[in-house]
């Protein structure tokens, strides 16, 4: 048996005791060690859903995940046992059209943890396919092995928008844009512009990589238009309109954040600018660049984590996390 952190309604956790996960062929079992608290995991808490998935009956959250492999599943090497690692949360099919294509996060069987009905990582152990259990270097703290997965959200973003040597505006000033914006620095953007209206975000952008960082209603007098990439990780309808609206003709947008269903959208601007609008959901083959970064030091996540709990502290934990001077908070299922 093991402990865990369960969605049992609306704004209601409760931890039980429930059996640890069997293993399937080709899996791993994880002790987990640390669990970034996302904000799908606080709209869960708050409302039941996000988009078209419903919390139907009791729930596991949690996905940005690091912690020890302890057994092994059929067909895989027994040495891995004992093995430090970052968790890639997915499960795809492998034979489906998108994953024979390699892009498997569209897989059409995707089970992807914490999101209704497949468990999360707010428990002492997960079960995970062995290809998704990235080793990390023993220097790595599990802190920073948590995180690649919002790093690896925005790898995805400025891989898709081809960000080497443009200039590149970021929406948002949480984790994921902030993370994204060092990944486009990483990735050689010749100069990177986030916005966000609060002030400590905006001084951690400017601390992980951005070039600069200025409130929206700032955009303009400071950066002026002309921007080849832009990248939303915001989801407000303001701020998207004002980032189309800072593109050149011809540039790129990559849409990330998940604040609403349905918005209005300038079609001319879009038509007339020839501008390429692509949506983004998660992430392929992101987690060996992420790991690679955190460990060199070229992006940097531990100024992020502002509080650290367990799993008796969640519900405050995502109470708070709607704080805007709270940028990461960190659980150990463990404790």
């Amino acid at each position: 048996m093991m402990r865990a952190s369960l969605l049992v309604a609306p704004g209601c956790l409760e931890i039980r005791d429930i059996p640890i996960p069997t293993l399937r062929p080709g899996d791993v079992l994880v002790r987990i060690e640390q669990v970034g608290l996302c904000g799908s995991d606080v709209h869960f808490f708050d409302h039941g859903r996000v988009g078209s998935l419903v919390v139907e009956e009791p729930l596991i959250l949690g996905h940005e995940a690091a912690g020890v492999i302890v057994s092994v599943g059929e067909g895989v090497d027994p040495t891995r046992v004992g093995e430090r690692v970052a968790i890639e949360p997915q499960r795809h099919c492998r034979e489906c059209s998108y994953c024979l294509d390699g892009r498997y996060n569209l897989c059409e069987q995707m089970e992807f943890a914490s999101a209704p009905p497949v468990h999360g990582a707010f428990a002492e152990y997960l079960a995970v396919p062995a290809m998704f259990a990235h080793p990390i270097p023993d220097a790595m703290t599990f802190e920073q092995a948590a995180l690649a997965e919002p790093l690896s959200v925005g790898l995805a973003a400025v891989r898709k928008a081809r960000v080497t040597e443009r200039r590149v505006l970021v929406a948002g000033g949480g984790p994921i844009g902030v993370l994204t914006a060092a990944a486009a620095r990483a990735h050689g953007a010749r100069e990177v512009v986030l916005t966000d209206p609060i002030a400590t975000r905006r001084a951690h952008a400017r601390a992980l990589g951005a070039t600069t960082a200025v409130g929206p209603e700032e955009l303009e007098a400071n950066t002026g238009a002309g921007f080849e990439v832009f990248v939303d990780t915001s989801g407000v309808p303001a701020a998207i309109d004002a980032g189309l609206h800072a593109l050149r003709p011809g540039a790129d947008a990559v849409l990330v954040g998940m604040g609403h269903d349905r918005i209005e959208l300038d079609l001319f601007r879009v038509q007339s600018h020839e501008l390429h609008l692509h949506g983004l959901f998660r992430y392929v083959r992101t987690w060996p660049t992420a790991i690679d970064l955190i460990a060199r030091g070229v992006v940097a996540t531990d100024p992020l984590v502002s509080d650290r709990t367990d799993l008796a502290g969640l519900p405050e934990a995502m109470r708070r996390n709607g704080d805007p001077e709270v940028m990461k908070i960190l659980v150990n299922p463990q404790k």
